[in-house]
């Protein structure tokens, strides 16, 4: 990039669980890129209770250096869905594998360590310190429209947890989304492969249409892809599941003594799927993708057996009922990927 180009302005809406893991090392290289300005970043419920997120994404900024960046508390709560209501959902079809916030217990294969089972109102001690900033006031929906309609055509978001406040802040503006220059999303699953049959292999191997972000809140994730973008990505599980924060790639990236390195040398996810750090990277590098292909799109709102399911048809093929076509991400550059992550973790 020229450096009179301007950056690219970027919000980023996710479930900033931590420390560390896919979700904030996603948003920390974002935050590391000189390509992009990152407006804010609005948080929500998912991989954990909105409240802890967002100290966690707070934490990530101060630890970091980047505090200048606003951070938007946004739902605590599905459109729908809810904790009761996945249990007796699965009382009818059979135990989800992974659900987030609302795990009460963990399965024998579990190597994840994580704070015990609490409320949303609930937020235990940090495990690397609690902020001393606090988050932006209003609500992430607000500040969305907000911010979109500040820079009309020239806001890219990037969605890597569930869609709660996207689809809330195309409520309350209709024009939210056709105004922005266009969503990067990583969720939904077509086909995923891989070789191994690990805990993460666990929650799509017999679903494979299943992915969290979506199941987590159907409705939204259905309005967030009719709500009339110019353009939308998608990077779903096909593309994430393979490549690992391996102990090797971990070294690479923190051979250099920079505040992101230390952050990451602390708190990586050790062998984790690197699923939002790839949706972060396609982002940054539209020539990271090796395969695509472009398919309407919906998600599975009935409450039966497919509830939260990725929906696909052949480009303007679908039942016509506001399903967008998008741009499937497939397969991407491994090493390419690799590369970046480490310039970006060594990044001063």
């Amino acid at each position: 990039m020229s450096s009179l180009s301007p950056r690219r302005k970027v919000i980023i809406d996710q479930d900033s669980f931590g420390p560390g893991g896919s979700n904030l090392q996603a948003i920390l290289m974002v935050l590391q890129s000189p390509d992009i300005e990152v407006l804010g970043i609005t948080t929500v419920t998912g991989d954990g209770w909105v409240k802890e997120n967002t100290a966690h994404a707070l934490r990530l900024l101060e630890l970091t250096g980047h505090t200048d960046v606003p951070v938007v508390a946004g739902a605590t709560y599905p459109l729908l869905n809810s904790e009761e209501g996945t249990r007796r959902w699965e009382a009818l079809h059979g135990k989800l594998p992974y659900k987030g916030a609302w795990m009460d217990r963990w399965p024998d294969y579990n190597t994840v360590h994580r704070q015990p089972y609490h409320p949303a109102d609930s937020v235990p001690p940090l495990p690397e310190g609690d902020p001393e900033t606090a988050p932006a006031a209003g609500t992430a929906a607000e500040f969305l429209v907000r911010k979109v309609r500040e820079f009309p055509g020239a806001v890219t978001i990037l969605a890597m947890g569930p869609f709660t406040n996207l689809a809330l802040a195309a409520r309350l503006d209709e024009n939210f989304a056709a105004s922005a220059e266009g969503l990067v999303f990583m969720g939904a699953s077509f086909n995923p492969i891989v070789h191994t049959e690990d805990e993460f292999a666990q929650q799509f191997i017999h679903s494979p249409r299943v992915e969290f972000n979506c199941r987590f809140d159907p409705e939204a994730a259905s309005i967030m892809l009719r709500a009339g973008w110019k353009n939308i990505t998608c990077v779903p599980l096909d593309a994430t599941v393979e490549p690992r924060l391996t102990e090797e790639l971990v070294a690479r990236a923190t051979a250099a003594d920079t505040p992101a390195a230390r952050y990451l040398k602390k708190f990586a996810g050790h062998g984790f799927p690197m699923w939002d750090e790839i949706a972060a990277a396609v982002l940054l590098d539209r020539h990271l993708a090796t395969d695509t292909a472009w398919l309407a799109m919906d998600i599975a709102t009935d409450q039966g057996a497919g509830y939260g399911a990725t929906l696909s048809w052949p480009p303007g093929g679908g039942p016509g009922l506001g399903e967008p076509d998008v741009n499937v991400v497939r397969a991407i550059d491994r090493a390419r990927f690799e590369e970046m992550f480490v310039a970006l973790m060594q990044r001063g």
